[in-house]
């Protein structure tokens, strides 16, 4: 039994425009995302680092972006609200605002990438 106090190990974000998601997601987020070929997919990392959850976006066959698949919530940083103001600007749509999820539980919010995918992000403040 692993002993990471994380529920997830990696995330993949189906995308069928690369350079478009790349694009997108590295104006959301504010940083750059690293690009790296694995055999047949092409997959733009959001996140390495020792001590994160491990995610990319992801060409592939047979990857299809979704609305009513699996919700994974992106961190939000310290505040989720500059973020999320990105997110159109970006090419993408706000479907749920900023929400108090309540109980000292943090905030949270939906957008719908460029790709089609609905995606989720998460902020105590």
């Amino acid at each position: 039994m692993s002993t990471t106090p994380h529920a997830i190990n990696w995330f993949e974000i189906p995308v069928t425009d690369f350079a478009r998601a790349k694009a997108f997601y590295e104006t959301v987020l504010g940083r750059p995302i690293e690009t790296m070929t694995m055999g047949p997919s092409t997959m733009g990392f959001l996140s390495m680092g020792p001590d994160s959850v491990g995610g990319a976006i992801v060409l592939e066959e047979g990857a299809t972006p979704s609305r009513s698949g699996t919700l994974v919530y992106l961190n939000g940083g310290d505040d989720l609200a500059p973020t999320l103001a990105r997110v159109e600007g970006a090419g993408g749509s706000v479907t749920v605002p900023k929400t108090d999820i309540g109980s000292g539980f943090g905030f949270f919010a939906h957008f719908i990438d460029t790709e089609g995918n609905r995606v989720g992000l998460h902020s105590m403040a």
